[in-house]
């Protein structure tokens, strides 16, 4: 973990929630608990009840912290200007898609479990949707900037494919599998050129 056992306060929350989000991925949502977090962090017997009162606090920091990390990890600051084009938008979709699949794994897998999980608990759904129009905003403007006339069902289409190509690849039946960035590439084009061709 990057962040010292001793960590008080905000790196505290945060040690807490990426060992959610680690116990999710490794364990499933039932080896998720108060206990299991200050065990697998290092921390003092009550440490993770303290910081997050309740399973419903836990599950929203490890859903807030999740929303952060990937937006690391897909580059979301790195997304292409409004004037760069269909090319340059490709590009960007298939290395975010890239570094989710040859580094990210455990994430994908923690994130499958919170989705499963906010089907099930409306209050957990309402801040998973929150955390996720930071992804699909973004993508709605550039649809519309490249010259998308349904921006919005257009960002569904290309999340969508997003999403069944990490799924598909880590824990579906390409898992061993997985596109390299050519094919990635050559994927995300041909699915914005049929999109945003007038």
């Amino acid at each position: 973990m990057p962040v010292e056992k001793t960590a008080t306060g905000p790196a505290r929350a945060q040690l807490i929630a990426d060992t959610a989000l680690a116990l999710l991925a490794e364990r499933g949502m039932r080896g998720l608990t108060h206990r299991a977090v200050d065990e697998a962090a290092g921390l003092p017997l009550g440490s993770t009840s303290n910081q997050a009162r309740t399973r419903l606090a836990l599950l929203e920091a490890a859903v807030r912290r999740l929303a952060l990390r990937e937006s690391e990890v897909l580059g979301l600051p790195e997304l292409p200007g409004p004037d760069a084009g269909r090319e340059a938008l490709a590009e960007a979709v298939a290395h975010a898609l890239h570094r989710s699949l040859t580094g990210q794994q455990a994430l994908l897998i923690a994130r499958y479990e919170l989705a499963l999980e906010a089907a099930r608990r409306p209050e957990l759904r309402r801040i998973y949707d929150s955390a996720g129009r930071v992804f699909r905003d973004p993508l709605t403007r550039l649809m519309a900037a490249n010259g998308s006339r349904e921006p919005e069902r257009h960002a569904l289409s290309l999340v969508a494919w997003c999403e069944g190509m990490m799924f598909s690849c880590v824990a579906g039946s390409f898992h061993t599998d997985a596109p390299d960035l050519g094919q990635l590439r050559a994927g995300a084009g041909e699915l914005l050129r049929g999109m945003l061709e007038r």
